[in-house]
């Protein structure tokens, strides 16, 4: 009998018990259902709220690569988890953890930070389920870039391997301690092999570039002394005969739902433009806009992205989660998963009752080049990912008793690793599945077919 539920060694109990519910080797069983539904109708039902014209470059991208293609089936691979036992250790998922969904950003304090970095699909859910999606993801970049299965095999394990044994280390901390851990770039730096380190450091010096003021040079003119946003159809448009009342409405509503001492920041810039934006593979189709404000003078620019939030992918699987409103599901479950999140996280109703969220479009972003990575390269960065995943997890479930399940020995490692290469065998077949669908003419993914909007639109 428990006598205190928040005693740490029956936390741990807990975590120890599930193992005879779900041995840690079942996680490496896995074959697809009988019943498994068609990726591809899959992606078509997906669709269907979506801008119908842009889905054919959603397809197009998505169909460069099985890399690819799993980045734009987080719903596929949602059904095919579910469709498995789970340990019903919750935290707040990312719901999309690939290796890509990773990556470089500023702290508040302007700190270079390495963690999470993307949270559409964010919801509660199993642990295991963000572990086995980023391993999956490291088996088919690896495969993508050419390497034999014992390279594959290598930079999987040491996904999990790097998961398991930071959670176990940070299941030894105290709440605060774990809540204050981040994955500072000053930190990461001793760990890379001198042969990687001027790479690295390119890398990070590129992020640090890419600030509002640089984004102003690369992603606006100026026309008769004023900056405006660069069309280029279809991937950047102009809203039309767009609602200036309605724009403001908008912004306001956001305003809203910042905290105060942002809100007064906020009010010293003003709105000079905005525009629709394509982004990413997997939410190509989802309604996004760019929008430029202006601070002190046309030199003190602030970009912020408003982008649709529908439900998670998670929660047909998992049922609803706390958060009614899709835009403020994305806010709540990035700030508790990232270390530090950008201070103009907010979210909005907007035209049609949509959901959408706020965020900076560019605040010292950076992403890994991983298919021009070397054997070795990928398995450290992997490893930087199931140490950020595992940093994340610890701040929002049960990391005692998530440790105990897991324990100090690799079964949960291999068990993981046999997943993820059986899934990623998977992931090039329904690869296969949408160019055939597309050859076919059952979908069309086609990007030079994609055409300007040719009308103002309020969506």
């Amino acid at each position: 009998m428990l006598t205190n539920p928040y005693a740490p060694e029956e936390r741990a109990a807990r975590g120890r018990a599930v193992r005879q519910e779900l041995p840690r080797s079942a996680h490496g069983d896995w074959r697809a259902a009988p019943d498994r539904p068609d990726p591809v109708d899959v992606l078509i039902r997906q669709g269907a709220d979506r801008v119908t014209r842009l889905l054919p470059l959603r397809y197009a991208r998505m169909a460069a690569s099985p890399l690819a293609f799993l980045r734009g089936s987080a719903a596929v691979m949602a059904a095919d988890l579910a469709a498995r036992p789970h340990t019903g250790l919750t935290v707040q998922l990312c719901g999309d953890a690939h290796l890509l969904n990773f990556g470089l950003y500023a702290s508040p304090e302007r700190a270079l930070l390495f963690d999470v970095n993307d949270f559409d699909e964010t919801h509660p859910g199993p642990f295991e389920w963000d572990v086995e999606r980023l391993a999956a993801s490291v088996a088919v970049a690896a495969r993508d870039r050419g390497l034999d299965e014992t390279r594959t095999r290598r930079a999987v394990t040491a996904a999990v391997a790097a998961y398991r044994t930071n959670l176990r280390r940070l299941a030894e901390l105290g709440e605060l301690a774990v809540w204050y851990e981040r994955m500072d770039t000053a930190d990461l730096l001793p760990l890379i092999g001198r042969r990687d380190r001027f790479r690295v450091e390119a890398s990070l010096a590129r992020a640090r570039r890419r600030t509002n003021l640089q984004a102003l040079g690369k992603l606006t003119e100026k026309v008769d002394g004023r900056h405006w946003i660069v069309r280029d159809p279809p991937y950047v448009e102009p809203l039309g005969n767009f609602d200036q009342s309605a724009i403001r409405k908008v912004f306001a509503d956001y305003r809203a739902t910042l905290p105060e001492e942002r809100r007064t920041l906020l009010d010293r810039f003003r709105v000079v433009d905005v525009a629709r934006k394509v982004v990413g593979v997997g939410s190509v189709g989802t309604r996004c806009f760019i929008a430029l404000l202006e601070g002190r003078d046309a030199g003190d620019p602030l970009l912020l992205q408003m982008k649709e939030a529908g439900p998670s992918v998670l929660a047909a699987h998992l049922g609803p989660g706390p958060h009614a409103h899709g835009g403020q599901r994305v806010v709540a479950g990035q700030r508790l998963l990232q270390a530090a999140s950008d201070i103009f996280l907010g979210w909005v109703s907007g035209p049609q009752g949509r959901h959408y969220y706020w965020r900076q479009l560019r605040d010292m972003k950076g992403s890994a080049d991983v298919g021009s990575m070397s054997a070795g390269q990928l398995r450290r960065y992997a490893a930087f990912c199931g140490t950020a995943l595992s940093r994340a997890h610890a701040r929002t479930g049960d990391r005692i008793a998530i440790a105990a399940y897991l324990g100090p020995g690799a079964s949960f490692d291999r068990a993981v690793t046999e997943f993820a290469l059986r899934y990623a065998d998977r992931t090039a077949e329904d690869h296969a599945a949408l160019r055939e669908a597309m050859a076919e003419g059952r979908v069309e993914g086609n990007e030079t077919s994609v055409t300007p909007e040719k009308k103002p639109s309020n969506e």
